[in-house]
C-alpha cells in the first residue's frame, strides 16, 4: 500500500495558467480536466474552467488545482489549498478517513463517486481541509 500528500491549490479561473507555470517550472506532466470533461457543467461559463488538474514531475513535485466554481464562496484566505490524500487501496483511505473524522465537519462524505472509486473531503479540527481519495486511471 502507498499514499500521497499533494497540495491541492484554489483558484477562481487562473487554475490552468498556474498549472502551466508551475510546469514550466518544474517540468513534468500537467493534467487539466474541465468542468466540460467531466460532464459537471453547472454555468456554461465556467465549462472550460478546471475542475481538476496536476502537474507531476520525475523530481517528486506535485502539485493539484482546480477553479472553485462561482456558485461556491471563495476566498483566498478561507481555503487558498486543501490537502489531498491519494491512495490506491480503499481500506488504507478509509482508515485515515475514519481517524480525520474525529472532530471535523464533513464537506463531502466518503462514498463512491463519479471520478474515484472512494471520495471524500472533510474540514478537520484545526480547519485543514482535507480530500482523500482512491486513485483511478482517468479515460478522457
Amino acid at each position: 500500500m502507498t499514499i500521497q500528500s499533494t497540495t491541492h491549490l484554489n483558484f477562481r479561473g487562473d487554475a490552468r495558467a498556474a498549472l502551466s507555470f508551475y510546469q514550466s517550472v518544474f517540468g513534468g506532466h500537467q493534467i487539466v480536466v474541465s468542468y466540460k470533461d467531466a460532464g459537471q457543467v453547472q454555468d456554461p461559463a465556467e465549462a472550460d474552467q478546471v475542475m481538476w488538474g496536476q502537474v507531476a514531475a520525475d523530481n517528486g513535485f506535485r502539485v493539484m488545482a482546480y477553479d472553485v466554481p462561482s456558485r461556491m464562496g471563495w476566498n483566498p484566505g478561507d481555503i487558498p489549498f486543501f490537502v489531498s490524500v491519494r491512495g490506491n487501496a480503499a481500506d488504507e483511505i478509509t482508515g485515515y478517513w475514519e481517524k480525520l473524522v474525529d472532530g471535523a465537519t464533513i464537506v463531502q462524505p466518503l462514498a463512491p463517486s463519479g471520478w474515484s472509486p472512494l471520495y471524500g473531503m472533510l474540514k478537520d479540527r484545526f480547519g485543514v481541509t482535507w480530500v482523500l481519495d482512491v486513485e483511478s486511471a482517468y479515460a478522457a
